[in-house]
């Protein structure tokens, strides 16, 4: 016996192609990450901003030393007098490292790494993914 075909179209369900979707202002950057009003450009597509999942985590440390100059002027006006000790107290902060942010929609992935060089731009790139993740609400 043969199956007849069905006398109405099957609906399937309807997704958006990425490729139209309107373009618009770029509303925030994060490292090579575009996010405008209705699309997320990156490298792995344009992807939309409805329902985009967005990760983000800080990959760099913050380390504190004292700096070869204290420790120099230190040892200098130690032999003079005790108050020299006092540059030991002089403390330089490096950061290092990098935030790595993640955006997930329409079925591609995208990773970047946000090279930082203070606890300030990791501060910053992070709330730049709590503004795009407002966005794509």
């Amino acid at each position: 016996m043969t199956e007849s075909p069905m006398p109405f179209p099957v609906p399937v369900p309807h997704q958006q192609s990425s490729q139209r979707l309107p373009g618009g202002p770029v509303l925030v950057t994060i490292g090579d990450i575009s996010v405008e009003q209705f699309r997320i450009v990156s490298p792995a597509g344009v992807l939309p901003t409805r329902g985009a999942n967005w990760w983000a985590m800080d990959m760099s440390r913050t380390e504190e030393r004292i700096p070869g100059w204290a420790i120099a002027l230190a040892i200098v006006f130690a032999l003079a007098c005790l108050l020299g000790l006092l540059f030991l107290l002089c403390k330089e902060r490096t950061t290092t490292g990098f935030v790595q942010v993640s955006v997930q929609s329409g079925g591609r992935t995208h990773t970047t790494h946000v090279r930082v060089s203070s606890a300030h731009q990791a501060a910053d790139v992070l709330a730049r993914v709590n503004y795009a993740r407002t966005v794509c609400l």
